[in-house]
């Protein structure tokens, strides 16, 4: 549940960015579903893992996709380092996962 709340979070993001400050509906209407599914999914989550351990991982996988998602749609540039800092953000994510 928290990696499809995680994913989730990404989506909201992109479709904020694209929503132009809700001036245009659809990406509108897609940040508010997924933003509240990805909230609900994140308060799921928390009945059974620790607050922060949740929240990190919830944040890591979102801020990783987006980025990911980003450069692969040319919204963003892409360099070497910047893959190999996301690398680390999901090699931190999945540490932090594993230990609960």
């Amino acid at each position: 549940m928290l990696v499809l709340s995680g994913v989730l979070e990404s989506v909201w993001a992109v479709a904020l960015g694209r929503s132009e400050g809700f001036t245009r509906l659809g990406p509108s209407l897609t940040f508010l579903v997924a933003c509240a599914a990805s909230m609900a999914g994140l308060a799921y989550a928390m009945r059974t893992l620790p607050t922060g351990t949740s929240y990190a991982v919830w944040v890591g996988i979102g801020a990783a996709l987006t980025v990911t998602w980003s450069m692969a749609t040319g919204d963003e540039a892409g360099s070497a380092l910047k893959v190999l800092l996301v690398l680390g953000i999901v090699g931190c994510v999945v540490g932090l996962k594993l230990l609960h």
